[in-house]
């Protein structure tokens, strides 16, 4: 049986599956969901090769009619050109409102094709059926769309629910260990923010989750999807609550930015802003100098960067900063932990203080 995690958002409330081989499967949870019989299966070039045939063969032979769109892979392709790719080719294949969208790939491909979803005349359902750790745990859940612009990441997009998420763990054996790790890192964020007894348990079966042993792996997806199901439940579009699953995401986001993200995949970036975010705790909300160690052990075990490069200066930082959506009535918001296992939005960070936080955070 699959675990199901339920998110309780009235009418847009929808389920999570998570199963083994859920995949090959796919239609029967898609079947009374009156999503439509004609739907785009929207992919990259690497997830293909793997996935996009066994889906296609699942969906075609239960009587859905099918095509696909594959995209380039990268962090680059979540961006306007492609979002109008993705529309040219939605109207070649004739798809009307009574059309579908399913989102087979990692973090970029969930956030493009929900994003054309949402607006392709004017609203058609979609379907995430995410393949990396990171989207898994993550980006698939809650509803958040969107594409990058020159000036900054995700600042195009909508709040657009799917209409169910189905993860199956065991296309992560066919994930790169890069991206693998980069995917922890998100899980690493949901320990600090909310849960010291999971930030136990990650530091406890490190070993088992990089391997990929499959209870160890399901348990921290589930957990993971858990914990942002009850913060989307709470505060879906952002008002409040949701803002603390930007842990790290400030720095972060400005160092994939400002390294036009070539040197860093998502997740190493964001690992990066944690330990920023812990250095600028210390000085904000007493956050101990042990529980800094702790969460910098933690990253660097999994075998993701904690320093931000010497040629980013603290100023280019700032200044990116300045732009970023977290930005509210001029002040840079920050979402800093005071205690391993829960954290909060600190409106008073200063320049020097951030100055401080990032030269503690140099090799």
């Amino acid at each position: 049986m699959p675990r199901k995690i339920h998110i309780d958002l009235g009418s847009r409330s929808y389920n999570i599956f998570i199963k083994n081989n859920i995949l090959a499967e796919a239609s029967s949870y898609l079947t009374n969901l009156g999503l439509g019989k004609k739907c785009a299966v929207i992919t990259n070039e690497v997830v293909k090769q793997w996935y996009l045939k066994p889906l296609i063969n699942n969906l075609t032979e239960n009587g859905f009619e099918v095509s696909s769109i594959i995209l380039p892979d990268g962090e680059k392709t979540k961006s306007i050109t492609y979002l109008e790719t993705l529309y040219h080719e939605m109207l070649k294949s004739h798809f009307d409102r009574n059309s579908f969208v399913v989102a087979l790939g990692g973090g970029v491909v969930g956030d493009l094709a929900g994003f054309a979803a949402s607006s392709y005349m004017r609203g058609i359902p979609f379907v995430q059926i995410p393949t990396t750790l990171l989207s898994q745990v993550d980006s698939s859940v809650g509803g958040k769309t969107g594409i990058n612009l020159k000036e900054g990441k995700n600042l195009v997009g909508a709040f657009y629910q799917p209409k169910i998420v189905l993860i199956d763990p065991l296309v992560l054996k066919t994930l790169e260990i890069r991206q693998l790790k980069a995917g922890f890192a998100e899980v690493i964020k949901y320990a600090v923010i909310h849960g010291k007894t999971f930030f136990d348990y990650l530091v406890n079966n490190l070993y088992d989750i990089l391997a990929l042993e499959e209870k160890s792996l399901s348990h921290i997806i589930a957990v993971s999807c858990e914990i942002k199901a009850y913060v989307v439940e709470q505060d879906e579009r952002e008002s409040g609550l949701r803002a603390i699953l930007n842990f790290g995401h400030t720095v972060g986001h400005a160092i994939e930015a400002l390294t036009d993200y070539d040197s860093f995949v998502h997740g190493e970036a964001i690992s990066v802003g944690m330990a920023a975010a812990c250095r600028l705790a210390e000085q904000k909300t007493g956050f101990s100098k042990k529980d800094t160690a702790r969460v910098k052990n933690l990253i660097i075990k999994s075998g993701l960067p904690v320093d931000i490069p010497e040629q980013l200066s603290a100023d280019k930082i700032i200044e990116y900063m300045k732009h970023d959506k977290k930005v509210k009535d001029g002040k840079i918001r920050f979402i800093l932990p005071d205690k391993i296992g829960n954290a909060r939005i600190v409106n008073n960070v200063t320049e020097d203080d951030m100055k401080r936080a990032i030269s503690l955070c140099r090799s």
